[in-house]
């Protein structure tokens, strides 16, 4: 199976952090998931996730097949479930939730969704998801009835990561969660980036640039922000998260002084 997005994203990182932004295709209409998706391409994302936890209404391959007709950066896939798949999108997160010992999630999914991924000749990333605590029951953490690794406990989530990596996964991912309280800690960040050689991804809870420039600087590879650019009307702010994000080889990041989340 070819690598073109994972290889983009791999030749990306050679000199910068990445920044994708997450659309959920539930959470409004499908001209808002347009609208959205080129203002993140135009202030700088380097690719688009799309998905969520759960879907109330039938969107999800309408707004991929759409999406993919106006932008130009890739379109991957960040499944809930199953059948959160579609061979209009360029790739997929094969998301394997190591950090949970509930077999729906580490195993019964994934062989659900691989026949469908199969007839749709979809790229695949493999992931490790790795739920982290942050301070309150995610949507993620409710639907996969999955306890979240500590957030002082490093050691054990480096001990993931690097199984993760002995098993073969291309990527590992902190996640906080959705509208997170507490970020993934920057000291575990850390601890993982200096145990694993294959690509971070951090997500959760990330609301303003500097925080997400702080995860680079711990040593995430890969950022993903979602709820904080929701419904965003200072358009500007996406690209003050791309600009901190994208400032790998810095040692410091000013923010702007009109930065302002709705």
């Amino acid at each position: 199976m070819k690598e073109k997005t994972f290889n983009y994203l791999l030749e990306i990182l050679k000199s910068k952090s990445l920044f994708l932004c997450l659309i959920d295709p539930d959470k409004q209409e499908l001209s808002k998931s347009l609208e959205i998706a080129l203002l993140y391409e135009e202030y700088g994302a380097d690719a688009l996730l799309i998905g969520g936890s759960i879907m109330m209404n039938n969107r999800f391959s309408d707004a991929i097949f759409e999406i993919k007709k106006i932008v130009k950066i890739p379109l991957i896939i960040f499944p809930g479930i199953f059948n959160f798949v579609d061979p209009f999108a360029d790739a997929l997160l094969m998301l394997n939730m190591l950090s949970s010992r509930n077999p729906q999630v580490l195993i019964n999914e994934q062989v659900r969704s691989a026949p469908l991924i199969y007839q749709s000749k979809l790229e695949v990333i493999p992931t490790a998801y790795l739920l982290i605590e942050s301070g309150s029951l995610s949507s993620v953490q409710y639907m996969s009835h999955s306890f979240p690794i500590p957030r002082k406990k490093y050691d054990i989530a480096v001990a993931h990561s690097l199984a993760a990596q002995y098993m073969g996964q291309k990527i590992v991912y902190l996640e906080a969660g959705s509208g997170a309280e507490l970020q993934v800690p920057n000291d575990m960040i850390r601890a993982v980036k200096n145990h694993i050689d294959i690509p971070l991804i951090v997500g959760g809870g990330i609301r303003m640039p500097e925080d997400a420039f702080e995860k680079v600087k711990a040593g995430a590879d890969i950022i993903v922000i979602g709820t904080a650019l929701e419904n965003l009307e200072n358009k500007s702010v996406i690209m003050e998260f791309a600009e901190a994000i994208h400032t790998k080889s810095q040692n410091s990041y000013l923010p702007a002084q009109t930065s302002q989340l709705p």
